[in-house]
């Protein structure tokens, strides 16, 4: 009986998940899917690792599902249609580890309240992420679940790099640049040795761009500076995120518009960003295919803002040699790159056409100084990875 690693990405309204055949030098995928629309209409999808539908199932709003409920189905699901297969370990996302959870964790009692009190860091994901986490250990104690972190690959940074100018009263507070995204960043970083020229990089930045886009510098496979800080919705633009926001603007929110904390924390993680500007869509696709003049205008701001970051974290290496597109918009998008890259150029990046509309890998041209390239992320599998990791070392633990 094969091993199996379960996967779980919640967020408000759904669930994401991906299976993982535990007993390969790497844990391959056996099937995937999600549970969408939580606490409305509720649909069910599964899919096998070559794409086939293999499960579906829809709920009415009156028998409406929430985490738990959901969480249950999947599990169930699982045991119907992968009875081959026995479940050892359940790996989570968790968004926020703060500054205690530096790697990957197995979960306690212990690791779920310290997780809990960093809620106030992510309002809007720490709850989510761990519905299932409270769920399953209530439901299968014996169980072993491990929380992965979003934030965990930016603790390497510099302490400089971290930090807000702030009284130390306010930053013991936790007030710090935490960074996200960093299990993409860590999947890529921990491919570039397959690709010669960035496995000898010296540095790359990494551009994370899709519905919730950032950047991330990277020197020696380790994260050296990122646009992302205190929470998710810093640094560049995003679906319905604002990004970089002068302070001052929020104080005029309050003291002008009268707008309280919600109606802030609404606005500028859900009405910004390039729905907010654009009026049309959040949706990047859209925005390209509009012949309307505020879409052009969201993703001209989009572009800049890359640029402009670009140098940024160019500067906080001393110079790049590489430049690695990732994610929905930037593994899927050539114009969108292209853009990005032309506004690169001064670094050094000499896009290639035809290699570009390809889709790469490599899209920059031989003689290009800094080289570009487009490489899919795969944050499912670094969490199998380090649920893996982290059950063997205390299976050894116990074992000793």
């Amino acid at each position: 009986m094969a091993d199996l690693i379960l996967v779980l990405n919640a967020g408000s309204s759904s669930i994401k998940f991906r299976a993982f055949d535990a007993g390969p030098a790497e844990p391959e995928l056996v099937l995937h899917g999600q549970v969408e629309g939580l606490y409305n209409a509720a649909k069910f999808s599964a899919k096998d690792a070559d794409g086939a539908l293999i499960g579906e199932r829809r709920w009415e709003a009156d028998a409406a599902l929430g985490h738990q409920e959901a969480t249950d189905y999947i599990g169930d699901f699982l045991r119907s249609h992968r009875a081959e297969h026995r479940l050892v370990a359940v790996g989570h996302r968790v968004v926020h580890g703060g500054v205690q959870f530096t790697e990957a964790a197995l979960v306690t009692p212990a690791v779920i309240e310290a997780l809990d009190r960093l809620t106030p860091l992510a309002p809007l994901h720490q709850p989510h992420n761990l519905a299932p986490i409270r769920t399953l250990l209530d439901a299968r104690p014996d169980l072993p679940q491990v929380a992965c972190f979003d934030t965990a690959f930016h603790r390497a940074q510099p302490e400089v790099a971290q930090a807000y100018a702030l009284p130390d009263s306010i930053t013991r507070l936790g007030v710090r640049r935490y960074g996200f995204h960093g299990l993409s960043y860590e999947y890529i970083a921990s491919v570039l040795p397959a690709y010669p020229e960035l496995g000898a990089a010296r540095a790359t930045l990494v551009a994370h761009l899709g519905n919730g886009s950032s950047l991330c510098a990277l020197a020696g496979g380790k994260s050296v500076a990122s646009t992302m800080g205190f929470t998710a919705v810093d640094g560049l633009p995003m679906g319905t995120r604002c990004g970089n926001l002068d302070p001052g603007v929020v104080l005029f929110l309050i003291d002008y518009l009268k707008m309280d904390a919600r109606a802030i924390e609404d606005l500028i993680y859900k009405q910004s960003g390039l729905l907010g500007v654009s009026g049309i869509s959040s949706d990047m696709r859209t925005l390209l295919d509009s012949d309307d003049a505020r879409a052009r205008f969201a993703v001209d701001l989009f572009v800049y803002r890359i640029g402009r970051e670009l140098g940024s974290l160019a500067a906080a290496t001393e110079g790049i040699d590489a430049l690695v597109f990732t994610a929905g918009i930037g593994e899927h998008s050539a114009l969108i790159r292209e853009r990005v890259c032309r506004a690169a150029r001064w670094l050094g990046v000499d896009l290639e056409p035809a290699a570009n509309a390809a889709g790469g890998p490599r899209i920059s041209t031989a003689g290009s100084k800094v080289s570009a390239w487009v490489i899919p992320t795969n944050e499912e599998l670094m969490i199998a990875r380090h649920t893996r990791a982290v059950v063997r070392k205390e299976a050894v633990r116990a074992a000793a």
